[in-house]
């Protein structure tokens, strides 16, 4: 899960809604509980996340958005379609100096394009609101589609390691990406989002 760890702001973030296409993205409430725990009980998700575990419970995500509420500076969005929760997008600070994008999408929307649509509103605000000159992510090898949104969001596949997973209880291939702030600026006409704060 995405945790509170610091991170280099060039101005003090206020809360704000994310808006694309299709999607609303937003800081995750309490009343978000049980939706995010439905969509994340699922072996398929967990599976290709490191630190979700499964099967994931209420309480978990009751832990996970206290946490995000305790973090004011907002790099972590619950992706909504039509009002409903379908996943999370975000940005993990836990290496200060190596930021991750990291996301998941309920298994009912996946392959509709709303991973990369949501990844690319998160990598845009990333790099408007944060001095950092890359971004890295990761895909586990046998995750084709996960790899299919990175390199759709421009990142280049930077070699493979090796990286626990909770759900599996061991540690498996990762193809690890880098995005670098050049890269985003020459691509980053790549469809329209807009910003509301709150």
């Amino acid at each position: 899960m995405l945790q509170d760890i610091p991170t280099p702001a060039l101005r003090e973030a206020r809360p704000c809604v994310l808006e694309t296409e299709r999607l609303t993205l937003r800081r995750p409430t309490l009343a978000d509980v049980r939706a995010i725990a439905r969509l994340a009980n699922e072996r398929r998700i967990a599976e290709n996340t490191r630190r979700l575990p499964h099967p994931y419970s209420q309480d978990h995500a009751v832990e996970f958005v206290r946490a995000m509420g305790a973090d004011r500076r907002e790099s972590v969005f619950l992706v909504e379609h039509n009002h409903s929760p379908i996943g999370m997008v975000g940005i993990d600070w836990r290496e200060p100096d190596a930021p991750e994008l990291a996301y998941w999408l309920g298994v009912e929307h996946w392959g509709q394009g709303f991973g990369t649509e949501a990844a690319r509103a998160a990598i845009d605000f990333f790099f408007e609101e944060f001095d950092a000159e890359h971004l890295i992510s990761g895909a586990r090898v046998t995750n084709p589609s996960s790899r299919n949104i990175l390199e759709k969001c421009g990142f280049q596949w930077s070699g493979v390691e090796l990286h626990r997973f909770e759900a599996l209880g061991s540690s498996t291939p990762v193809d690890r990406f880098r995005l670098s702030r050049s890269v985003w600026s020459s691509l980053k006409n790549w469809g329209s989002s807009t910003r509301r704060e709150r």
